[in-house]
């Protein structure tokens, strides 16, 4: 049996949107910023010799520079005043929920509600900044090693320092107020749109390599191939689900019988979503981010260990992205979107169980054993498609930077936020039906009363 809600969801019209106003109000608040952040992508930092950092960005663009530039809309490509994106809030945000797992006062303030909440978010907010500062002056003194900077001394570290910090934290602010006031989750938009700001262009590219005879036409007709079965992929392991059966016993309250009943308790094979793929990109982009502006003449023996072994489709580079991709795919599902003894709480709570197993102690161990199966799947999933682009990406040469992350996060942020839009439309259209009843109850009532006059 479909239930009311599901076909009313099935029935939603787009059409609704003109009508639902404060979705619409929303939509165009979270367009308004997104606009914000992409006009800040081409404010230049003071300083940079312009024509200096076309020609090295032209030379880079082809390898871990590209994905770079792809993360940060293009920002650190014209390093601009978003250069560092929103990388350190990501990080921050890494470290203290590692903190929070491992430090019991952390643990603590995280089951205090609200204020808790806030307490951790102000400590990620401090972490950004701290992060931001880092890598802000290693930024800008890769900047000056790299003859990118116009007159280099401690003025121009100062500014660029200043500039960079200050571009990183308005962003974090515009990601929070597009959660809070907009559709969609913010940090994951502002990602979104600077992937997909870098499309047209990279595909532009793609196809000239292809009229110049750089790249031979199997080759683009496999890779448009590829886009699609990958996107195609990615849709159906996002809306896969492993459906455990919950029961309910008959209960009484009151007077009342209620006969009981049963439903299914939905665990996503891949409940992380694309932050571990966020998460473990956020970690490769520091230490090459310096090794890529630092000049050959200037670089170490590290950071030439690291631009020669953390390029995309290097082995290590291969190894440790699968490592972290499986890492956070386990951490950030039993850490933040299902904690099994939270749900197998909230089940005794409501009298649930599920059928054969107690309830309490024993249904989360169930539950943690379910999770831990279906991961083994969904971080599979998640490395085979953000690890597949990279390896083909190297066989074959192609121009410009192309990854399975970028249309992991294309894919699951579109879904994510037309869902949160439906999820809107539906609420509008339970207060139309609401409104419509209301009138209709105080139409009868009048009816009634002129007719006791009569």
């Amino acid at each position: 049996m479909v239930s009311a809600a599901e076909q009313m969801a099935a029935n939603t019209s787009w059409a609704a949107l003109g009508k639902a106003t404060d979705l619409r109000n929303r939509i165009l608040f979270t367009l308004a910023l997104l606009i914000v952040y992409r006009l800040g992508t081409f404010i230049p930092v003071p300083g940079i010799d312009g024509q200096a950092l076309r020609e090295f960005m032209e030379q880079a663009g082809q390898g871990i520079g590209g994905m770079i530039s792809m993360f940060t809309g293009g920002a650190l490509g014209r390093m601009g005043i978003f250069a560092l994106g929103i990388m350190p809030y990501i990080s921050a945000s890494i470290i203290v929920q590692l903190l929070t797992s491992m430090v019991p006062a952390l643990e603590q303030l995280k089951k205090e509600g609200e204020q808790g909440r806030k307490k951790i978010n102000q400590y990620t907010r401090f972490g950004t900044v701290a992060l931001a500062t880092v890598q802000a002056y290693a930024l800008a003194v890769s900047l000056e090693s790299g003859d990118l900077a116009t007159d280099p001394g401690l003025y121009f570290r100062m500014s660029t320092m200043i500039t960079l910090v200050g571009g990183t934290m308005f962003l974090m602010w515009l990601g929070e107020q597009i959660t809070a006031r907009g559709i969609g989750n913010g940090i994951s938009l502002i990602i979104f749109v600077g992937i997909i700001a870098e499309v047209p262009a990279a595909m532009a590219q793609f196809f000239a390599s292809g009229r110049s005879g750089a790249i031979s036409p199997a080759v683009i007709v496999g890779v448009i191939a590829m886009v699609i079965a990958v996107i195609t992929f990615v849709v159906f392991m996002e809306r896969a689900l492993r459906k455990i059966h919950i029961q309910y016993p008959r209960r009484q309250a009151g007077m009342k019988v209620y006969e009981g009943g049963s439903s299914h308790l939905p665990v996503k094979v891949n409940p992380a979503g694309v932050i571990p793929a966020i998460f473990a990109s956020s970690l490769l982009l520091l230490p090459v981010t310096i090794s890529t502006f630092s000049s050959g003449a200037t670089n170490g023996p590290v950071m030439s260990w690291l631009l020669a072994n953390f390029g995309p489709g290097q082995p290590l580079y291969l190894l440790f992205f699968a490592s972290m991709i499986v890492f956070f795919a386990y951490f950030y599902t039993f850490n933040v979107s299902f904690k099994p003894d939270d749900v197998a709480d909230n089940l005794k709570k409501q009298n649930g169980f599920v059928p054969g197993i107690r309830p309490g102690k024993k249904t989360a161990e169930y539950l943690e054993y379910v999770v831990n199966r279906v991961l083994v799947l969904g971080s599979a999933y998640l490395a085979a498609v953000c690890l597949l682009p990279e390896i083909l990406r190297g066989q074959f040469a192609i121009p410009f930077y192309f990854g399975g992350t970028s249309v992991l996060i294309i894919v699951s942020v579109t879904m994510d936020t037309i869902q949160q839009v439906q999820s809107h439309l539906l609420a509008h259209q339970y207060e139309g039906l609401i409104e419509k009843s209301q009138l209709r109850g105080k139409s009868k009532k009048r009816g009634r009363k002129g007719a006791a006059r009569r």
